[in-house]
């Protein structure tokens, strides 16, 4: 059985930058500071210990007058070193707070990545967000790029006053990703297919129609399969890691955004939702890779 799961779990791997692109140190009053990140961007380090017995760094990127706050799972070739542009472009625009984080393994956080520990590394930022920030489920958008659809899916069926799930480029599985399967095994790993379908907020699907990695299929077969759908945002052209350089990427988020603004947390039904800037293109923001070898 552990032999059968662990090629799974090898074919579907994880990618951290290694070396890790920050490193995270004490400043002189005891807090965490990011290196490459200044004082002036406005951003709060966390250090938390998960489930799993790791210690994970998180960042807090504050907007003073945010209207969400974003829950970010980043896809599994990137750190969050290499994550400071993007964020302060969508704080800005979309005018959010931004809660991301490294999974166990990744950038400075402690431990080996896995599955499961990334379930334990998400609930333990959702925590930090509960208890030092007070935020409530209803201002918390969970937001999954790629093999961060895991996570975010995971998550999002324990928590029943989310406000919106966005899924940026996700997965049906991991065994998915590999084969053409038409049934779920059970040595897959993120089983998002089967999690889905219990998430009870509104659902939000990004997908590049050129994308290599994973393929558009995920993203529609996902969003099919949502109870609460928003108006998907299918990508021409956009590949697996380029879809924020896209201008529709931005113009999308705002007008999702604007509409989980009107929604009542207790009034939701399941009737679909309806609906310049652009970002230069990032070549240091790596979201995923896969090996078939």
């Amino acid at each position: 059985m552990g032999n059968v799961t662990g090629t799974v779990a090898a074919k579907f791997a994880f990618f951290p930058p290694d070396p890790p692109t920050y490193e995270v140190v004490k400043d002189e009053h005891g807090g965490y500071v990011l290196s490459g990140v200044t004082e002036d961007k406005n951003v709060n380090v966390h250090v938390l210990e998960t489930k799993g017995g790791n210690k994970i760094v998180a960042t807090f990127w504050k907007h003073p007058y945010a209207r969400f706050t974003f829950l970010y799972s980043h896809g599994n070739a990137a750190d969050l070193g290499q994550m400071h542009e993007l964020f302060i472009e969508l704080r800005a625009h979309l005018r959010i707070n931004i809660m991301s984080y490294d999974y166990s393994g990744y950038g400075a956080s402690t431990g080996k990545p896995s599955e499961f520990n990334t379930y334990y590394d998400i609930e333990a930022v959702y925590d930090c967000l509960k208890n030092e920030y007070e935020t409530k489920q209803e201002d918390i958008i969970l937001y999954g790029q790629s093999v961060g659809s895991g996570p975010t899916i995971h998550l999002a069926t324990k928590l029943h006053n989310l406000r919106a799930v966005a899924i940026h480029s996700g997965i049906l599985s991991g065994l998915r990703v590999l084969y053409p399967v038409k049934m779920t095994f059970w040595f897959d790993i993120f089983k998002n297919i089967d999690k889905i379908r219990h998430v009870n907020c509104p659902v939000l699907v990004i997908h590049g129609t050129n994308d290599d990695i994973v393929d558009v299929s995920h993203g529609k077969r996902l969003w099919e399969l949502s109870k609460e759908k928003y108006e998907p945002l299918w990508v021409k052209g956009g590949g697996h890691c380029n879809i924020e350089t896209f201008p529709e990427y931005l113009k999308h988020l705002r007008k999702f955004l604007n509409a989980m603004e009107k929604l009542t947390i207790t009034g939701q039904t399941n009737k679909q939702l309806t609906q310049n800037p652009s970002f230069s293109e990032n070549k240091n923001i790596k979201c995923l890779r896969f090996s078939k070898k």
